[in-house]
Order: C-alpha cells, then sequence, then structure tokens
C-alpha cells in the first residue's frame, strides 16, 4: 500500500542537504519525508464534499485532513 493520503493525495517527498565545504560541492544525504498518516473511519453521515465518497469506510488520511474533518461545515 502506498504511503498516500486517500483525501488530499499527499505523498513523499525528498530532501537532500548541499554541504559547501572550502567552496566545493559536497552533497549529503538525501532523505524522504513521509506525511503524517493516520488510519480513520470516516461516518456515513458526513457533510464534507470531500469525505462523502468514503462514508463508512476505513481510510488512511492525513492528519491535516483529519483536523478538517473535525471542524463543523459552513
Amino acid at each position: 500500500m502506498a504511503k498516500v493520503c486517500a483525501i488530499c493525495g499527499k505523498g513523499s517527498l525528498m530532501f537532500g542537504k548541499l554541504n559547501k565545504l572550502r567552496g566545493k560541492y559536497n552533497p549529503g544525504p538525501k532523505v524522504r519525508k513521509y506525511p503524517n498518516l493516520q488510519w480513520l473511519t470516516v461516518p456515513k453521515n458526513v457533510r464534507h464534499k470531500s469525505f462523502t465518497k468514503f462514508a463508512g469506510q476505513r481510510i488512511e488520511a492525513c492528519t491535516k485532513c483529519i483536523k478538517t474533518l473535525s471542524k463543523p461545515v459552513k
């Protein structure tokens, strides 16, 4: 299973550090950063547009989307 948010599609990113040693280029190690994904059971009576197709299902969502789900719909 891919480490991607089911709602917003947020995935992993590659980061690298560039070290400058006396004017010479020295590439540092590359690091892959993953989003903070949590398992979540979406309620059946959800009112958010982005969550309606996942109503009643158990999905893996990022914490930003989970926070959005807990807010009231205007």
